[in-house]
């Protein structure tokens, strides 16, 4: 097997209404300029979660053509911060919260007498011009896979901090970079016959996946968040590794590349392992903050809540005979 090794200079995407082409316009002055007022938008809308996405990426790869110092620029900050808050308001008011981790934990880990999903879709019936959308979708997810996360390690001591670089390592590929897992996707997309540039197909992703992301980079970059972000990557890895199995079970269905099944083989074997040691990071962050355990619980929940939302979408466009994407990819039968 042959790794793709694609590297694209980071280009501004294409705006999906006010907000967003507000941002991007204002990335192509000086840092400095005046970003756009927030207006009163839909949370999971399109032209909100482009808005959010595209000032986080500054703190990823970045814009070959935007100046490196609007990442710090306290004007769009500000309007960041002002989204982040409409955007934390309705997570907080679309899950019940609460403090019964227990409960959440033991619901991950509970296999449901009738097996429901996008996975199972795939394995069960989906045809193969699906199996590619759905490749697109989550390649904006797995092009930062395990980014965020590396955020939150000095921001936990003790066992936490040593677990969850454990799992870390595991992900950026054991000191081996063509094993790194958003390695392995590219390698993944190359092999189903598609681009395997970082995010190349951003401008057609709608919405419901840039707000898993966008979630993940909220709680990454902000040290409020770390039990969020330990409850959201727990909850990851824990489902992790059943998606995966049936995933790989999928491609069996079609004549797949080998580098499409080794991403989800990894995943079965890796996070099957990953699950333990994410307890105990949960373990050890709460024996030393307990207040936390709120936190830890709102990140399994929006996460639950976020993929739910992402998978509504994504069947009910594929039952009423329609691509999920923006833009059909144009491969269909």
């Amino acid at each position: 097997m042959t790794t793709s090794h694609v590297t694209e200079i980071g280009t501004l995407p294409a705006p999906r209404g006010e907000l967003s082409a507000g941002v991007i316009d204002v990335l192509s002055r000086a840092p400095g300029s005046t970003p756009p007022p927030l207006p009163d938008l839909d949370p999971y809308g399109e032209d909100f979660q482009l808005a959010l996405h595209t000032c986080y990426e500054l703190h990823y790869h970045g814009y070959g053509a935007v100046d490196e110092g609007w990442e710090w620029d306290p004007g769009l900050l500000a309007l960041r911060a002002a989204m982040e808050q409409h955007y934390l308001r309705a997570l907080h008011d679309d899950v019940v919260g609460g403090t019964d981790l227990h409960a959440e934990l033991e619901q991950l880990l509970t296999v449901p007498a009738e097996e429901t999903g996008l996975s199972v879709f795939l394995r069960d019936e989906g045809e193969l011009w699906q199996l590619r959308e759905y490749f697109v979708h989550r390649s904006i997810y797995h092009h930062k896979e395990a980014d965020p996360y590396a955020w939150v390690i000095p921001r936990l001591r003790g066992q936490a901090k040593a677990s969850l670089v454990a799992v870390e390592f595991d992900e950026f590929g054991g000191g081996r970079g063509e094993r790194v897992h958003a390695q392995l996707y590219a390698d993944l997309l190359a092999g189903a016959g598609l681009h395997p540039g970082y995010l190349h197909y951003l401008d057609i992703v709608p919405a419901p996946m840039l707000a898993l992301v966008d979630m993940m980079s909220l709680f990454g970059l902000h040290r409020a968040w770390r039990g969020a972000l330990v409850g959201h990557f727990a909850t990851v890895e824990i489902t992790s590794p059943p998606g995966a199995a049936r995933m790989a079970q999928a491609l069996g269905r079609w004549d797949a590349d080998p580098a499409c099944a080794l991403f989800y083989h990894e995943h079965v074997e890796a996070d099957a392992v990953h699950e333990q040691v994410m307890r105990a990071v949960i373990d050890d962050l709460l024996a030393r903050e307990p207040e936390l355990r709120a936190s830890v619980v709102f990140g399994i929940q929006v996460t639950n809540l976020l993929e739910d939302r992402f998978a509504d979408h994504v069947l009910g466009r594929w039952r009423a005979d329609g691509t999920s994407l923006l833009t059909s990819l144009g491969d269909r039968d």
